[in-house]
Order: C-alpha cells, then sequence, then structure tokens
C-alpha cells in the first residue's frame, strides 16, 4: 500500500497587486492519515476556515456569465457538465466533474475593455452542476 500523502490539485483563480485575475494549477497539501468514525485510516487535509455558506448552483446550456469577480472566497467542485472560467490575463481553464477550482479573484480592478474578475459559462450540450462552499476568509 502506497503511504506517501496525495497532493491533489486544483485551479486557484486570484488577484495581483494591480488588480488583474490570474488562475495556476496549485496542490493540497498537508494530508494526514486519521480515522473517521471509526473506519480505516484515510488521508484528510483538514480546511481550517469556517465556510459561511454550501449552495448547489446549475448552469443551464449555454449559460455566459459575464465578467465578474466570485462573491466570497469559495471552493468550486463541478459535479456533472462541463464549464469554464476565464481571467483577465487571458487563461481559460475548461473544468468538468471532480476538477476543483478555488474562486478569489475578489479586489479586481477593470480592465480598458470593462472586464473584472473572470468569466465563465458552461462548455456543450449540457448543464454544468456545480457545488460551492463559500467562506469569509480564503485558505
Amino acid at each position: 500500500m502506497n503511504m506517501d500523502a496525495p497532493a491533489p490539485t486544483y485551479w486557484h483563480v486570484w488577484t495581483d497587486r494591480n488588480g488583474v485575475s490570474h488562475q495556476e494549477r496549485r496542490a493540497i497539501t498537508e494530508f494526514e492519515r486519521q480515522s473517521m468514525g471509526g473506519a480505516a485510516p484515510q488521508w484528510n487535509a483538514e480546511q481550517k476556515q469556517t465556510p459561511r455558506k454550501t449552495l448547489f448552483s446549475v448552469l443551464p446550456a449555454g449559460w455566459i456569465g459575464d465578467w465578474h469577480e466570485n462573491p466570497a472566497p469559495q471552493w468550486i467542485v463541478p459535479l456533472s457538465g462541463r464549464w469554464f472560467v476565464e481571467t483577465m490575463d487571458g487563461t481559460r481553464v475548461e473544468m468538468g466533474a471532480g476538477e476543483i477550482s478555488f474562486g478569489g479573484d475578489q479586489g479586481c480592478i477593470a480592465d480598458a475593455q470593462g472586464h473584472e474578475g473572470h468569466r465563465s459559462g458552461t462548455v456543450g450540450g449540457e448543464p454544468a452542476v456545480l457545488m460551492l462552499v463559500q467562506m469569509d476568509d480564503a485558505p
């Protein structure tokens, strides 16, 4: 059995000091082997921040969310379908079920084209079902 701690990745959307949004691949780290409820030990990486709200969102096929910031720092977990996130630096990432994103692009400054934060939308001919866990502060 492999005992090396996992390091699953996610897309992190963030704002630089000039107010421009970016996204980059980061890893979830600091896993510990622990039992939950008496089950065999598993790898857990506890997030210390308390969630403010958890919600489910269904983006209809063909949906486009024009330029906007995430309303709060939030983990976004696609459950089905595909969606994209495009940041002000021109990076566009498409994600499907299980490809995690963290939306931390608060505090952006609109560019000359009026782009502020990110834009997002569905990819393909089916809705994207997302689970969002909003936080008071970024982890």
